[in-house]
């Protein structure tokens, strides 16, 4: 009877916590490609979990759609089969590594310009559902200034650029940040420099970014961390198994883990947090419309 008993109790704590969930909505983009964004997003999403946070990553790289690639998974349903009414959102979310959720996103996002309103109702209701459900929902979104891209920016609650130590990769971020400041949106920016030799080398790269954006845009960049550069990240590519969980004790899965601790630590609170999904929604649908 005891067991049973507690096992009610956690029921009720659990359904409670769910409850007051507050979703937060994070977008995570690049100036330009080849810098590891999609393994950061993923790996970061593994960390988090790692530390008791329910995450669902959102696959919205249109033309390179990775995330399922790093776990080996094909997945069956992705955004498409919602926009088309063929699925719901409980029906297209997946489950990987740790439990982790994913929606592909595939060529979905492509339809959403060419939605009726009927069918950009149904988008809503369904997305709306996921207010609660998780802590925090990332998307990876492409990399550069596509319109896609820009929209999640300009629609999300915060936004990680990942960089590396690269002369055009740190050009092509300050670019994306200065293109988004330009629009007179208030977007909060941080920063992750992946690819490091080591730390001085992550804050150099970081220091010149928001140097520049401080003198020029009068904007503030925090850097969350640096993730070292490990030849344990392309072994677990290829493997198809993401690093943190192929080589948890390996540099680049440490640094993963020191700079979840600060992301966490480093929360800002936000007004409208405890409708991040539909406030997120309302601004996207604006956008397309």
């Amino acid at each position: 009877m005891s067991d049973q008993a507690q096992a009610l109790r956690n029921l009720i704590k659990n359904k409670s916590t769910e409850q007051t969930r507050n979703t937060r909505i994070i977008t995570v983009t690049s100036g330009k490609g080849g810098v590891g964004k999609s393994n950061f997003t993923l790996n970061f999403a593994l960390a988090l979990q790692k530390k008791g946070f329910k995450v669902l990553v959102f696959d919205a790289d249109i033309g390179l759609a990775n995330i399922d690639v790093l776990m080996g998974m094909s997945p069956k349903y992705n955004l498409y089969h919602l926009l088309k009414k063929e699925k719901t959102i409980w029906e297209i979310i997946q489950t990987g590594y740790n439990d982790l959720q994913f929606i592909a996103g595939g060529s979905g996002f492509n339809d959403l310009i060419r939605l009726t309103e009927e069918q950009l109702d149904y988008f809503e209701k369904q997305i709306s559902q996921l207010n609660g459900h998780v802590d925090f929902i990332l998307f990876d979104t492409g990399a550069g200034l596509s319109k896609e891209t820009l929209k999640f920016i300009l629609a999300a609650q915060e936004t990680i650029v990942v960089t590396t130590p690269e002369p055009t990769s740190i050009t092509d971020a300050y670019a994306i940040i200065k293109m988004v400041h330009s629009m007179d949106y208030h977007t909060p920016f941080r920063l992750v420099v992946n690819r490091v030799t080591d730390l001085r080398e992550g804050r150099q790269t970081a220091d010149k970014i928001s140097m520049v954006a401080k003198q020029f845009l009068q904007l503030d960049i925090p850097t969350i961390g640096y993730v070292m550069d490990d030849s344990s990240v392309s072994k677990a590519v290829k493997k198809q198994v993401p690093f943190t969980i192929a080589f948890p004790s390996s540099d680049a899965s440490k640094s993963i883990g020191e700079l979840a601790d600060n992301f966490i630590a480093n929360q800002v609170p936000s007004e409208t947090q405890a409708g991040a999904v539909k406030g997120f929604l309302n601004k996207m649908l604006k956008m397309l419309k």
